[in-house]
């Protein structure tokens, strides 16, 4: 597998080819799944287009006291009863770090990037969760210096450090602490930050040299869901680098939180949150399903389907619709454009426009009928008009436009989950 670098406000190979970050959230894939559940995970996803899953080392739900599939803890147990990020299991065909490289050789099998986060936040800050916080400077360093020693040879990694919590002074200290161990092995892979919910990597790890590009976390509740592009250009103005979002609303997650709304975030809503976020210059996006972070067995009222029924599901096969848009035309030159849209809605309905090299997009997530205004591309000659259907990845055409003036344009359904994008093209 190549090696990633960044290209502006992109990521690319080493060669100069574009590489589109579509990435799963599989938080507890590590600790949850054995390794045939692994298999067919990898293999669903790499079918589905994903490019990277975001899993955590040393897991959200208990993961330095409750055992994975295997049984085996991913630290022993230190004189004073606590887990030793110094000592991690490594007796064995099946101990805990044998079963972590397993899933990154069975990642690369199918050209996916494993966007490993060393640990989750509660392990250094305990504002919530289980806990326990075994993290100095210290031994921040030397976990990170271990991490980077066994997977830097392995070329589909992406470090991910954070892990939805909120930097204080010391906690910062902590990260940079493990970011420098990782680096001091040698290790040249990306990495990036993964902050709380409606927080961005660049509000704590702005002025780190070791971030590559920033991610935000748009979450799963109404202050920032509908405002996710805005959130993508809020850190475009704030850093040069490449940035995203990593955790946006997850598909089958109670709305807010709340299953007392009666409503669970469903394709269409996670339709809106790629493409606003794409079409704003964000170098990928990352799909989640509620119910596969946690990788649940047992369906409760809070995470009502099993992972595997999970994995199918509408948005997660509709994904790959947005990677090939992306990929279908002049990828580096794509910028956000909002005056291709002479009027806008709020909320939901908001537009969002960009253009590149020859081509522009307009986004309308409801199918509301807009003014579409060609000036600011500056094109002599004809503009063909397709319709690009998010649900199916089908485009066809449906007329010529003038270059000179604006144009009321309809899109073929209206209402929620009838979002279209417009692609204009210069003939």
């Amino acid at each position: 597998m190549r090696r990633l670098k960044t290209l502006g406000r992109y990521l690319s190979w080493d060669d100069g080819s574009p590489f589109f970050y579509l990435a799963d959230t599989a938080w507890e894939l590590l600790h949850a799944l054995s390794r045939e559940e692994m298999d067919f995970y990898f293999e669903c996803r790499a079918r589905q287009g994903f490019t990277a899953v975001q899993c955590v080392a040393l897991a959200e739900n208990d993961g330095l006291r409750t055992p994975n599939f295997y049984g085996r803890l991913p630290l022993k147990i230190g004189e004073n009863g606590m887990p030793d990020p110094a000592a991690p299991d490594t007796d064995g065909e099946y101990c805990y770090w044998s079963h972590v490289d397993y899933a990154v050789d069975v990642a690369a099998k199918h050209d996916i990037f494993i966007v490993l986060l060393p640990t989750w936040g509660d392990k250094f800050n305990r504002a919530w969760g289980k806990g326990p916080e075994i993290f100095d400077e210290q031994n921040a360093f030397a976990y990170g210096k271990w991490l980077g020693e066994r997977y830097s040879k392995r070329p589909n990694i992406i470090w991910m450090l954070g892990g939805d919590r909120a930097l204080e002074k010391r906690h910062r200290a902590i990260i940079d602490a493990m970011a420098a161990g990782i680096k001091s092995a040698g290790d040249t892979h990306l990495m990036t930050f993964h902050p709380v919910g409606c927080r961005t990597s660049v509000d704590f790890v702005g002025d780190a040299d070791y971030i590559d590009f920033h991610t935000a976390q748009t979450s799963h509740g109404i202050d920032q869901c509908y405002a996710s592009d805005r959130v993508m250009l809020k850190m475009a103005a704030a850093t040069a680098k490449p940035y995203m979002d990593s955790e946006p609303r997850y598909e089958d997650h109670p709305a807010c939180f709340n299953t007392k709304t009666g409503y669970y975030w469903d394709s269409s809503d996670v339709r809106q949150n790629a493409y606003w976020n794409v079409l704003s210059g964000a170098c990928g996006h990352t799909y989640g399903n509620h119910c596969i972070w946690s990788m649940t067995r047992e369906p409760s009222e809070y995470f009502p389907y099993t992972w595997r029924e999970a994995l199918i599901h509408e948005g997660a096969e509709q994904m790959i619709h947005l990677k090939r848009l992306r990929l279908s035309r002049d990828y580096f030159s794509l910028q956000t454009m909002p005056g291709l849209v002479c009027d806008n809605y709020a909320g939901m309905g908001h537009m969002v426009a960009a253009a590149g090299e020859g081509y522009a997009y307009v986004y309308s997530p409801l199918g509301i009928p807009f003014t579409f205004d060609p000036a600011p591309l500056r094109c002599s000659g004809p503009l063909r008009a397709s319709w690009y259907n998010p649900r199916t990845g089908e485009e066809k055409i449906f007329g010529v436009l003038n270059p000179r003036e604006k144009t009321m344009l309809a899109p073929p359904t209206q209402g929620k989950g009838c979002d279209w994008v417009l692609v204009v093209e210069g003939i």
